[in-house]
C-alpha cells in the first residue's frame, strides 16, 4: 500500500536563501496522506460512515535541505494498524537523495459518538494482503 506523489516547491515554500522551511514537509505529509486516503478508503466514504482520521502524533527527521530547484517526490505507505490505531511512514526524496522521512499516528475516529472505532474490515484487508 505505497502511493507515490510528486511535490511542488512553490516561491512561499522557501526563505531568503531559497530552501524549503521546515513546515513545508508537514503540509506534504498532510498532501500525501490525503493522497493515499483518496486511493484506499476516500472521505466520502468515511464521512457516509461518519468516520473520520485524527491525527495523533507528527514526527518529522528532516536529512537534507530541498531547494527551489528540487523535484521532490513524496512516498507513503501504512506501517502498521491496530483496532483503530493507524501509522504511516513518509519519505521525500529528489534524485535519490533522501531529504525528510516521517512518521504520522492517528485513530479512526467517529463523529458522532466521539471516541475511536475500529478500522473498516476493508481496509484491514487490503492492508494485510500487501503484506503477502
Amino acid at each position: 500500500m505505497l502511493v507515490e506523489k510528486p511535490l511542488k516547491v512553490n516561491g512561499y515554500d522557501i526563505d531568503i536563501m531559497g530552501i524549503v522551511s521546515n513546515i513545508v514537509y508537514v503540509r506534504w505529509f498532510e498532501d500525501l496522506r490525503t493522497h493515499f486516503l483518496d486511493k484506499y478508503w476516500p472521505f466520502e466514504t468515511m464521512l457516509q460512515a461518519n468516520q473520520s482520521p485524527i491525527l495523533f502524533k507528527t514526527e518529522v527527521v528532516y536529512r537534507h535541505p530541498i531547494t527551489i530547484y528540487d523535484k521532490p517526490l513524496g512516498r507513503v505507505w501504512v506501517a502498521n494498524l491496530g483496532r483503530a490505531k493507524w501509522e504511516m511512514e513518509f519519505e521525500i526524496e529528489s534524485n535519490g537523495r533522501i531529504h525528510c522521512t516521517g512518521k504520522q499516528i492517528g485513530y479512526v475516529y467517529h463523529v458522532e459518538q466521539k471516541k475511536p472505532v475500529s478500522l473498516p474490515p476493508e481496509f484491514v484487508e487490503m492492508y494485510q494482503a500487501s503484506l503477502s
